[in-house]
Formats: structure tokens, sequence, C-alpha cells
């Protein structure tokens, strides 16, 4: 019997070839598991934005959405009628919320959902005696024997359209703005609050995201955050930490405006608009570049800023193409700009009548995507319509080798390649792009997967979930006793104690989703957040749950409920998809749903690995006697390790049940051995399956089975491969 190790791991997912010609440590499949740092791990989790006050246990979900305050409870609990703030969007699935003490002086949280959105009506009530009218024509909230003295909340629940840094004078603390389809957000310390008065429009299919970026205001002291959402209506704003300005600058002595732009940056001390509407009726230059003069741009401290027929001040110049300007980026000292199927720098020229000018880099490759673009040292990648790209200035260059037609099978339609967008994780060295995949439902809108890529080895990998904007938030958290965590356990902790995610301060990966929820991207947590809210339960039960994005057979953790708390603490696997907004699970009794529940979405891991054969190059067959697997020792932990032979796709483990035939255990615990104490004190363990096939080849299966994703304890852990080493032996010829 021979033996060959499998390790480090370095490739991760590889689709440009067969299985069986792939390298030895690539996969197949890698579905909710990655490549870092020489082994692969479960993917990333999440964990929400709870404050260190101003919060209740079981409610903890709400100080994570986006909200806004809209008055405070009298001495009775009671509120209104109370208007709504101007633009509101009412929708089935938002949620008001008042925390403060009831009668008896206890504390606590209570929760009225929007179940219709022919008003006025009564909103469902977690709490017995609480009542609320909601007029979704007037916009007026009333509520009664609610919370006393509490500050009232509105949760539009719409998607997450932007989570963009604002750059102030304070070192190492950017305030992390957040936008939805209407309004601005700030979080402050008991969570969300909205961020001036300003209302945006959205049209209904909700893909106008928001740029934004931190540039000089009316000093150079200043420091103003200007934003476009690439809707006319709705302008350039920016904002001072304060309030919000719309600004329209006027740019020649006939009074002509600049309407808006798709995108905004900060160069060479001038504020540079690409692709922009111009005058009253919005006219579209989509390969223009315009830019404000060398100082403030702000029209109400210089109002000839922008002005092109005045020397020195503003100007344009348009690309000698009629493509599109998609997406832009600074790299060092330089602009890279992408156009559908070119790419092009914008270059400075040190002419202050003609500061800059164009040249062309590429002629074929582009990009598709506006928010695609993550930014790096030496390139700056984007994801174009034949393939994800790197530009360095000098050249534009496929990336994506690995996975050649992954590209290729991102969903185009619903305005699937708006919503693509990236960020780049520092501490798990990824980038992270949330895609729509090709054989979503069709009734879903917003993305279902993140496409993940290791920049330091070249991996790539996939997982299931619903992102729709990054960005990166400095709040932190103060560090805590593991008594007074209430977001996760001591069991989904994956790694040593006072890892980055206690740190204060630490520049963490914000993600927000279609539902207003915003949380951290955390690797070194095992588990993800409940970023879904149950709006009601029906008969069946049948679930509503606002634009939940999940698909038959995938797995659901169920908390929170108020009500129907059977369904608490359970994992639960999707039956059927009935619409965009509901989901069915197996017939179950319950009680009466009185609201507050979420959802947490189960993610699956499955690993396929290459095709081995050893002994391939001698025309020989290969028999498995046994894997040995190299993986971090957890608590409770396992995974179920299948195979087939022979290239058929056939899991034999499957073809066993369905024979009555016993082909042992196959489970691999990663937790340790009663038998060998040592390894309750040991960081990694060596665990062994016996397979005993034979065939041409053979290609592994590392999975949770369905069994498994039901177990919570489980599904909290973490899983780490190491290595592998294969006990073989070559049997007859070809």
């Amino acid at each position: 019997m021979e033996k060959f190790f499998i390790g480090p791991m370095q490739s991760g997912l590889r689709k440009d070839v067969k299985p069986f010609l792939i390298n030895d440590d690539a996969f197949a499949r890698l579905q909710n598991a990655y490549v870092f740092r020489g082994r692969v791990r479960k993917r990333f989790g999440e964990r929400l934005m709870i404050p260190n006050t101003g919060h209740t246990n079981g409610f903890e979900h709400l100080t994570s959405r986006l909200r806004l305050s809209v008055g405070v409870t009298d001495a009775a609990g009671n509120i209104g009628p109370v208007a709504i703030a101007a633009g509101g969007l009412f929708k089935i699935g938002a949620l008001f919320s008042a925390t403060g003490l009831n009668g008896a002086a206890v504390l606590g949280t209570d929760v009225f959902t929007v179940i219709t959105n022919v008003g006025p009506f009564a909103l469902l009530s977690s709490t017995v005696g609480a009542t609320g009218i909601f007029d979704t024509t007037t916009g007026t909230l009333t509520l009664a024997n609610t919370r006393r003295n509490a500050t009232v909340y509105f949760y539009p629940s719409e998607p997450v359209m932007g989570l963009l840094s604002y750059e102030t004078v304070a070192v190492n603390d950017e305030p992390l703005i957040a936008f939805d389809t209407r309004f601005a957000y700030t979080y402050l310390n008991t969570g969300w609050e909205r961020a001036g008065l300003a209302v945006w429009t959205q049209n209904a299919n909700a893909d106008s995201f928001f740029w934004g970026e931190t540039h000089r205001g009316t000093s150079a002291s200043d420091d103003l955050l200007f934003v476009t959402n690439f809707v006319q209506a709705d302008g350039i704003k920016y904002w001072d930490g304060a309030a919000w300005v719309t600004m329209q600058p006027i740019y020649n002595a006939a009074g002509d405006t600049i309407q808006t732009a798709r995108i905004i940056l900060s160069f060479k001390n001038r504020l540079v608009l690409l692709n922009t509407l111009e005058t009253a009726g919005g006219v579209p230059h989509r390969s223009r570049c315009r830019f404000s003069q060398n100082g403030t741009p702000v029209i109400a401290a210089d109002p000839t800023a922008w002005r092109e027929d005045i020397p020195g001040k503003g100007g344009w110049i348009d690309l000698p193409t009629q493509e599109a300007i998609i997406t832009a980026q600074h790299l060092r000292d330089r602009v890279i700009v992408y156009c559908e199927r070119s790419t092009w720098e914008l270059v400075y020229t040190g002419n202050q009548v003609l500061p800059f000018i164009w040249q062309q880099i590429n002629t074929e490759l582009g990009a598709e995507s506006t928010f695609s673009q993550v930014p790096f040292d030496q390139a700056v990648i984007g994801i174009g319509n034949v393939g994800i790209h790197s530009c360095n200035g000098m050249e534009v260059k496929r990336i994506d080798q690995l996975i050649p037609s992954e590209v290729f099978e991102l969903h185009n339609e619903n305005a699937a390649l708006q919503r693509i967008a990236g960020v780049r994780d520092y501490f798990a060295e990824q980038i992270y792009w949330t895609v729509p995949s090709w054989n979503r439902n069709a009734t879903h809108k917003f993305p279902d997967q993140v496409l993940c890529f290791n920049y330091a080895s070249g991996a790539w990998a996939l997982f299931d979930d619903s992102i729709t904007a990054w960005g990166y938030g400095q709040q932190g958290n103060d560090e805590k006793m593991w008594s007074e965590l209430t977001d996760f356990t001591w069991a989904e902790w994956g790694d040593i104690w006072g890892g980055q995610v206690f740190n204060p301060k630490t520049r963490s990966v914000m993600a927000g989703n279609q539902e207003g929820f915003v949380f951290v991207v955390d690797p070194d947590k095992s588990t993800n957040c409940p970023a879904l809210q149950i709006t009601s339960i029906g008969a069946g039960p049948s679930f509503t749950v606002i634009d939940h994005n999940l698909e038959v057979g995938e797995f659901v953790l169920i908390e929170n409920c108020v009500g129907s708390t059977e369904f608490n603490g359970n994992i639960y696997q999707i039956l059927n998809v009935s619409g965009q907004n509901t989901f069915e699970l197996d017939p179950m009794a319950f009680t009466a749903y009185l609201g507050n529940g979420t959802i947490t979405r189960v993610s699956r891991i499955d690993i396929l690995t290459k095709q081995y054969n050893f002994f391939m190059d001698q025309a020989k067959n290969i028999f498995f006697s046994a894997v040995n697997f190299h993986v971090d020792k957890t608590e409770h932990g396992a995974i179920t390790v299948d195979y087939s032979t022979s290239s058929t796709g056939r899991m034999m483990s499957e073809d066993a049940v369905a024979t009555n035939c016993m082909l042992g255990d196959t489970v691999l615990e990663t937790s340790p051995y009663a038998r060998i104490p040592l390894e309750q004190q040991q960081s990694r363990v060596w665990h062994t399956k016996f397979l005993q096939a034979e065939g041409e080849c053979i290609q592994l299966r590392l999975y949770l089975s369905d069994t498994q994703m039901l177990d919570k304890a489980l599904i909290s852990e973490d899983f780490q491969l190491n290595s592998m080493i294969f006990d073989v032996q070559s049997t007859y010829e070809f």
C-alpha cells in the first residue's frame, strides 16, 4: 500500500479542465468553503451590529436594521397620529418598534408589523394589549398601550443600496453612511438612525445604487461626502456631517447644469464626474468626464467652480468612443476607467486649461458592473462581459482562467448586472463579489451567491448568500465577557480569544441585504446572522418573508418568534417556494404568530475533490483503502464523506442505501475521539475513513448531510481541512 500526501491546500475551485486533470489540491466544487493560507475552511460568518446598550434580548436584530425615529410615546404608552417621513415606502414587511418600560416597569420591546398595504389597517402586535393603526395612504401611525416614554422606530425594510465611508478628521474612525432606496442612515450608540432629511427616489426594480467620494469643501479642511445614485431627479448631494445639500453645478453662461453622474472621484484636487446627465432634460453623455476647478467644487462657495467657459475653472472631455463609462477607480496616482468593452486611463496633464486627456489601455476588455471594481495598489479588478479583468495601468488581462465559464453563467436579467458588487477583505485575503446565478428562481430579484477570490493564492470559491451592498465599518465592539455575548456563543467562535472581532475600531467588511439588515462579515465566526424577517405565518405553515431569495431544499434557522414559539431554535428544510415572498415547510401545528421572528440562512458545505488516480501514467486503475484527514479540532463538529468511482458521479453511500449494502460509517468527526485522551488537548487531529473502492479514478465528496444540517450544535461548528493522506495501490491495467 502506497501513501500520497495532499497539502497544503492552495488551488481552490477549478472549472477550466475536467476533474481528473485539475491539481491534486484543487476542487471540482467548493461551495460554502474557501482556501485560506494553505487550508480549506468554512465560509465567512456574520454577526449583527449590536450596541452595548439600547436593545432587548430577543430583539437584538432591530439595532442592526436601517430605521428612523418617528417620535416618543407618552406616559401611557400612546403616540399619534404621527406622520412618517415624506417619501417613505410603505410596504408589507415594514416594522415599527417601541423599546422602553411597561406598566410594571419592565424594560422590553414591542414590535408592530405591516401585514397589508391597504390602509388604514391594524398592525400585527407582538404584545397582547398593545395596538397599532397605520394608514399607507397618508403615512400616519397611531400606537396605543405600548411601552411608555419609548422611542418609536420605523423600519422601511427596503434593500440596502450603499454602504459608504465618510472620511473625517478623526484618524481610524470613518463613519459608515448607509442608504436604502429612500433615506440615509448613520450608526449611533443605540443602533441606526436617519442621517439628515434628504429623500431619494427609486424605481420599482430597486437598482439605483449609491456611489460616494469624500472631497474637500469650501476650504481644504472641510470634508464633504459627495454621493450619487444616477437618478436625475435626485441630483448629486453632499453630506457635511449635519445635513444633505443638493448640488447641480452650472457649467456655462447659458445656465446649463449638471444633473447627475454615475461616478464621482476626487483626482488632482478636482472633483471628477463620469458618465453624466446634463441640462434640464437630462441629456446623457455616457462617455463624458466633467471636472471642477482646482479648489472648492461647492457652488455655494464659488458659483463658477464648474464653468467650462472660464479658463482655469471647470471643463469636460469625452472619450473617443460611443461606449458608456461603467466604472472607475484610482490606481496609485492614476485613474483607470472601464467602459463596456474597453479600458482607458484618465491622464493628468498639469495644464490648468485642459488638465486631463484620455489614453486607451485595451480595446476589447472592459467592465459591465459599476460596483464590481476592487482597487489594489498594483491593479484594479472588475467584472466584464467576457471575464473578470485586472488592469495594472499598462495592460488588461483576465484573472479568472481557472473558472472561465463562471462569468457567462451570471444571470443577466432584472438589472442583475447593476447588482454585482465587490469588496476586499484584508483580514481573510479575499475579494467577495455578490452575484446572481444563472439557475436561480425566476421570482428572485436580488443576488443569491458570493463569488470568492483569494488574491494571495489565486483560488476561487462560491458561497450561498443574499447581499446587496458592501462597505467598511469601524464601529467595533468593546471587549466583553463570554457571559455577555448575545449574537453568538463560545461554540461558534472559530479562533483564539482576543482575535480581530473584539478589537474596537477594527476596519471590518460590512454587508447589507434586501431587507435593510446591515451586518459584519466575520471570517472567524462559523454561522450566519439572523438577517431575514418573518412578516407572517399562515396555514401550512406558509411563511411570508419579503424577498427571501431562498430555494427549495435549503435550510433555515428560525428564532425570536413571538406567539409561534414552537419554531424557535429549530432548523427546517424548505419544502416549497411559492413566490418571491413566500415559502412552505413540512406540515405541522403551531400557535398564532405575533411577530418579531427572524430567519438565519444555514449554509451547506459541499466540496467535490479531484478525480484521483496516482497511477494514470502507468495505465492502471487505483484501489483506495483509506483517506486520512488532517482537520482542526472542534467540540462537536462532523462532516459526511462520500465517494464515486470511475467518473460515474454515482455516490457509493447513496447506492448502498438503495441496495441495503453496508459500506460502514460515512461521518468524519472533527471532534476528539474519546478513546484517544490526548486529542482533547490537540488543536489538530488526524481522523481516518475507510473507503474500500476501486476504479479508473476515485472522487471524494465532503458535505453536510440533511441530517447534519438539522443539528444546530453541529452547524455552529467550524470546519478546516489542512491536508489529506491517501492509502492506495495500483490494480489492473486499463
